[in-house]
């Protein structure tokens, strides 16, 4: 497993070197909904597969467009991977499970969503609502690997999280009735993205 984790990360480095000549090792990414806008913090640091993989779906445009897809109020809201329609956008290969990386499912933290399998995390990734600390590793299991943090716009999480929900085949609970999109996502390199300031 050691072994795969560096041939990713050594894959991933010319996204990583990119990453770093325009931002710190804690890069924000400013996330556009149509219920408001929030910031997470990454650490790429502590979490450099999980934090590299997120920024390059980010700078891929590959979650513009998506939505949240599960909300379970006191729990997480989950997005990343589907369309409004729920049709699931085709995804990398998934990476390494870096649960164990000393970071916590703590209130506001963002995590790499999976499937059981502790390594099928791809683009899919959850915000705590509350501190979740149920999700963290333990010495007999796996954990959900956190990466980063909302720095700002909680109070817009926290909206999506109370939206109504109802039961959809294949996806069972808590899928949102008005579905919240993703309308841009990008790496705050600069104030607002190059299509906000020209129009200013």
């Amino acid at each position: 497993m050691l072994q795969r984790a560096v041939l990713l990360l050594l894959a991933l480095m010319p996204v990583m070197s990119g990453a770093q000549t325009t931002s710190s090792l804690a890069p924000r990414v400013r996330v556009e909904t149509s219920q408001g806008a929030f910031v997470l913090e990454l650490d790429t640091v502590r979490a450099p597969l999980s934090a590299e993989n997120f920024l390059r779906y980010v700078r891929d445009g590959y979650y513009d467009g998506t939505v949240f897809h599960r909300v379970i109020p006191n729990f997480v809201v989950q997005g990343g991977g589907y369309d409004p329609g729920l049709s699931a956008r085709k995804a990398h290969a998934p990476i390494p499970n870096e649960s164990g990386n000393g970071l916590s499912n703590r209130r506001g933290s963002v995590g790499l969503a999976r499937e059981d399998s502790p390594h099928s995390g791809s683009s899919q990734f959850y915000i705590n609502l509350m501190d979740n600390t149920g999700l963290d590793p333990l010495p007999s299991r796996w954990g959900y690997a956190v990466f980063g943090k909302v720095v700002e716009g909680m109070d817009v999480v926290d909206r999506i999280a109370h939206l109504v929900t109802e039961t959809v085949a294949n996806f069972g609970e808590g899928v949102p009735v008005e579905r919240p999109v993703i309308q841009r996502a990008w790496v705050v390199e600069t104030a607002a993205p190059p299509e906000a300031e020209k129009s200013e």
